[in-house]
């Protein structure tokens, strides 16, 4: 647990920051999904929508993306640390991912790590995750300096 009283300030920068974190990495996979970098039948977040929900489009998958991104990097930034150093967000990114290979995948069909549809799916999740690190680890020292002046 971080080191410091939260105010209800903190919880509105760490959903700020989650925000971004999420439309930064959808910046990146819907053009990668739509010129067919990626081996993914779809994107998660719209499959995950519509296993939920029925056939949806690909707005609303990208609200189940920004919602789960926006929680998770809050919950790490609020209940973990609030400046994360490189290497505490990449076990982080680490756990995530796993959750990825063994619960999303194969509650959306494409099995356990997702085998049921290609190996590649993989790495394919690693790409995006490793990604959420580098945001994770940047835009909170960014927003918030090197943390030798903040009042957190």
């Amino acid at each position: 647990m971080p080191n410091r009283a939260m105010k209800t300030s903190d919880v509105a920068k760490a959903i700020g920051i989650g925000i971004g974190i999420a439309l930064l990495l959808s910046a990146v996979m819907v053009p990668a999904s739509k010129m067919g970098l990626s081996p993914m039948p779809k994107p998660l977040g719209l499959a995950f929508a519509q296993t939920l929900l029925g056939k949806v489009p690909l707005p609303i998958g990208l609200l189940f993306h920004v919602v789960y991104v926006t929680s998770v990097a809050a919950f790490y930034l609020l209940f973990i640390e609030w400046r994360p150093g490189f290497a505490k967000a990449l076990a982080y990114r680490l756990l995530l991912w796993v959750l990825v290979l063994v619960l999303f995948f194969p509650a959306v069909g494409w099995g356990f790590f997702g085998l049921g549809e290609s190996p590649k799916l993989i790495v394919a999740s690693l790409i995006p995750h490793f990604l959420f690190t580098v945001f994770l680890w940047l835009i909170p020292k960014w927003v918030f300096g090197d943390g030798s002046k903040s009042d957190l």
